[in-house]
């Protein structure tokens, strides 16, 4: 397993999100909402959701894979609108192969209710060091 995977980022720490399952099936992680990760209409804004959707695919496919990957595609939807409250992330494999990962990340509420549902197609990576260098 990898260690980087387990550790959350400086932006996963930023957001509060907090991983409470590690395996190589799936993650499982909680973040409550803030006032500073809501929208100007007192809602938890979207791109929290998709970040959280980015991290815990990410970190899915790394601890799988045993080695760096990158997201290539996110698709998130956004089921319910929510202002307060813990929400949990939980990873699923779709398909898990030599080259790429699709996964499905649920995020739910306090009483089990879907807030948002996504899917996050990664790349194998055979090493990371030369990502976004020229």
């Amino acid at each position: 397993m990898s260690d980087d995977a387990a550790t959350p980022s400086h932006f996963d720490q930023l957001i509060g999100l907090e991983v409470t399952e590690l395996t190589k099936d799936g993650v499982t992680a909680q973040f409550t909402i803030t006032p500073q990760l809501q929208q100007p209409y007192g809602i938890l804004h979207g791109g929290v959701l998709c970040s959280v959707v980015e991290s815990v695919g990410s970190m899915s496919g790394a601890v799988w894979y045993d080695g760096p990957v990158v997201g290539t595609s996110n698709h998130t939807n956004f089921i319910r609108a929510t202002r307060e409250g813990t929400l949990t992330a939980r990873s699923t494999p779709i398909h898990r192969g030599r080259s790429q990962q699709l996964w499905d990340v649920d995020i739910t509420d306090e009483q089990g209710r879907l807030v948002a549902k996504g899917q996050l197609r990664l790349a194998n990576l055979d090493r990371s060091d030369q990502i976004g260098r020229s």
